[in-house]
Parts: structure tokens; C-alpha cells; sequence
């Protein structure tokens, strides 16, 4: 669904991305681990296009992402659940949920995109009631819930989750994990998460890449992350403050 291939990427002098490849089959949840810096949220921003890559091709379905012509189209594939949450203070939780339903390609009268929003927030545990609050009324859970109702109100293929627990105590940390986990299960979307919480990772991860310095230096499957002999992998599970991953 998803292959990078030879990315790199510098912003002046600083190189982000050093020929980074990563193939995401359809239908399954990728993780990308790695410290802050390694070029994490980089990639995602390549992926969509916000950001050009220096060089290499990214491809989506087997068709080069530059060739998009139409980029609403090739945004409306894609939802994305932020590290901070990103609502919109000034619109109620049911406008935030249905902003791309009213704006998008296939644009929906308010009374159809509120209809669907509260049924996007009852997904994520939300009572209709608080369609009509706005996020400083919420909780940081709660927030994170809008965010992920927002992710998926439109039905994408692929879903983006930039750090999902970042901020989140350790219970609604299990909880948010284990609705991305339900949710992209049952839509069959294709995901990237990119997270440091290894919690998150076991929780939500068909298959696990390494990113440092620029590269892949491990990918594979979850159930195989523990017993790998990759030296970077095992350092960054492990927290260990010796090993190929410098902290200067």
C-alpha cells in the first residue's frame, strides 16, 4: 500500500533522512520507532506531501505519489490522528470531527456530517451529548478520542497516528490503544504510527521498523522485536545507555 524507497531529506545542512526504504503492505498496522530527531514525523510529512523529499520515490498503490494531480483526491485517502490533539477551539467537537466532511471532495450538508460525526464519537466512547462542547470542556482522554473521531470520520484507507498517547496517564493510554487497534481492524485500513511508547507499540503493531540516523536499521514483525540481534533495536527496547544509539 505504502513503499518508500531511497528518501532522503536535509533541511540546510542537517540531514533527516539517508535513503530510507519501508514497504507497508495493505491492510496491515505498521509502528516506526525511534528517539526524537530520527526523522519520524518527517516521513509522514513526505508520505502526504507537505514536505518534498530530496530525493527517492514514494509510491501509494504502486503509483508514484507525485503524479497525484488531483490532491484533494490523494489527501482524502488519508486521516491522521495528532500528537497534540490539533482540535479547533473555536468549533464545537461535532464540527471538529466533520471538518474534512464539510470541506472535502464529497462534501455533506451539516445535518448529514453531525449525524455521522456523533457516530464517529459513539465509536470512541463518546456520549452524543458531547458533540456540542468545545475541546477546552474536554479532558486530555477525551480530546485525544475527538482526534481519533475525527481520523476515521471520513472512512480512510490509510490512517496516520503521530505519538497517540503522548500526554495520556497509563489507563487512557491502554484505551486509546486499544481503539486504534479495534478500529483500523475493522475498517481493514493501512496504518503508520510513530511512537517512542513501547507500550503502544506491542498494543497496536502488526509489523515494527527502526528508524535512527536516517535509516531502517531493523523491520519485522512485533512477535519477533524481542529476539531480533539488530544492536540498535535492542538498545532503544531495552533503554539501555550503552549501545550503537548515541544520546550526544
Amino acid at each position: 500500500m505504502i513503499e518508500l524507497r531511497n528518501i532522503h531529506k536535509a533541511f540546510g545542512k542537517k540531514e533527516i533522512l539517508r535513503g530510507m526504504n519501508l514497504s507497508v503492505p495493505k491492510g496491515e498496522s505498521m509502528v516506526i520507532i525511534g528517539g526524537s530527531g530520527s526523522g519520524k514525523s518527517v516521513t509522514l510529512k513526505c508520505i502526504l506531501g507537505l514536505i518534498a523529499q530530496d530525493k527517492g520515490e514514494i509510491f501509494i498503490e504502486g503509483k508514484n505519489a507525485q503524479d497525484a494531480t488531483d490532491r484533494d483526491a490523494f489527501l482524502a485517502r488519508f486521516g491522521m490522528l495528532f500528537q497534540g490533539g490539533a482540535l479547533f477551539d473555536s468549533m464545537s467537537v461535532w464540527q471538529n470531527v466533520a471538518f474534512r466532511l464539510l470541506r472535502g471532495t464529497e462534501k455533506k450538508t451539516p445535518l448529514e456530517a453531525r449525524e455521522i460525526a456523533i457516530e464517529k464519537l459513539r465509536r470512541v466512547g463518546l456520549s452524543p451529548d458531547v458533540a456540542d462542547q468545545y475541546p477546552a470542556e474536554l479532558s486530555g482522554g477525551m480530546q485525544k478520542r475527538v482526534g481519533l473521531a475525527r481520523a476515521i470520520a471520513a472512512d480512510p484507507e490509510i490512517i496516520f497516528f503521530d505519538e497517540p498517547t503522548t500526554g495520556l496517564d497509563p489507563i487512557m493510554a491502554g484505551v486509546i490503544n486499544t481503539l486504534i487497534r479495534e478500529i483500523v481492524v475493522e475498517m481493514g485500513a493501512t496504518s503508520i504510527a510513530i511512537t517512542h511508547d513501547m507500550t503502544s507499540v506491542r498494543a497496536i503493531s502488526d509489523k515494527v521498523a527502526m528508524l535512527y540516523d536516517g535509516e531502517i536499521k531493523w523491520t519485522g514483525a512485533v512477535g519477533d522485536m524481542d529476539t531480533a540481534d539488530d544492536p540498535y533495536l535492542q538498545q532503544f527496547i531495552t533503554g539501555a545507555p550503552d549501545g550503537p544509539i548515541t544520546t550526544a
